[in-house]
């Protein structure tokens, strides 16, 4: 991932309307996802992409996703 895409990432990661949000997805984003292959990276980038409170159901198990893709990066992200 190019340095500018990352760093608009990052500032999305950030700038959320959840606190929790915000901690959780900062931390892994910190010290996770460099560790991703490409399209566990796209996964990631597509959840931060998602609404709000729908990404905090995810997160916080309330719901599950219909994208199998995503269960892993959830997974991951709930371990930091």
């Amino acid at each position: 991932m190019e340095r500018a895409d990352y760093e608009r990432l990052r500032w999305r990661c950030i700038r959320r309307a959840l606190l929790e949000l915000d901690i959780a997805l900062t931390r892994f984003l910190d010290n996770g996802f460099d560790q991703l292959d490409e399209a566990q990276q796209q996964a990631f980038v597509e959840l931060a992409d998602m609404e709000d409170h729908d990404l905090w159901s995810l997160i916080s198990g309330q719901t599950r996703s219909e994208n199998p893709r995503y269960a892993p990066i959830v997974a991951l992200i709930n371990k930091r």
